[in-house]
């Protein structure tokens, strides 16, 4: 199955989850990567803002903070394939970014007071999101490019990538995806399961 018939399957089937059952499993996998001794290790760390049909990650952001990890987040540039990490204060702070087109909330473009991680040594974990996965690491994403732009750039630029960790509903993990030759393979899967 092509990836754009995928994504409008997975889309569908996501949008099947009642609000309630996303709000529950969310925290299941919220208290999965906070466990984790990758997350543990970790000092700089890059999160998601959830859309609507994703794990919600508002339980990690309270944890991060708690735990004094350095929390970054994605600014996409919507006019091309680039996206910058760049560090979020607080939860307060979070609340006061405005939203994108796509209901997501990031810092304008124009906001040059944040920091950059890729300018400051970069991440250890990017907590990603994706619309469906592999338990081998094969990610379907929503077709821009993004993270694969990213950890491109990041490997690049300091001659490593982060470990990558990817959030998904059980629904989400599928036995097999297809897969480009640009497309990073995920490190690890955390799932309601």
């Amino acid at each position: 199955m092509a990836k754009q018939a995928l994504r409008g399957k997975m889309k569908t089937l996501l949008a099947q989850i009642s609000a309630e059952s996303r709000e529950e499993r969310s925290k299941l996998i919220s208290a999965k990567v906070t466990a984790n001794d990758v997350y543990k290790k970790s000092q700089r760390i890059a999160v998601f803002l959830s859309m609507k049909d994703e794990v919600e990650t508002s339980s990690i952001l309270t944890a991060m903070f708690k735990d004094k990890k350095q929390c970054f987040i994605p600014r996409y540039d919507m006019t091309s394939r680039d996206m910058d990490m760049v560090k979020l204060h607080s939860l307060e702070d979070m609340l006061n970014l405005p939203r994108t087109k796509w209901d997501i909330l990031q810092p304008a473009l124009n906001d040059v007071t944040r920091e950059n991680a890729m300018n400051t040594g970069g991440l250890d974990l990017i907590l990603m999101p994706g619309l469906a996965f592999t338990n081998t690491g094969a990610r379907l994403g929503r077709g821009k490019g993004y993270y694969d732009t990213f950890l491109n750039n990041h490997k690049s630029v300091l001659g490593k990538c982060p470990v990558t960790m990817a959030l998904a509903f059980s629904e989400q993990v599928l036995d097999t995806l297809p897969m480009d030759e640009h497309d990073y393979l995920i490190d690890y899967i955390i799932s309601d399961q």
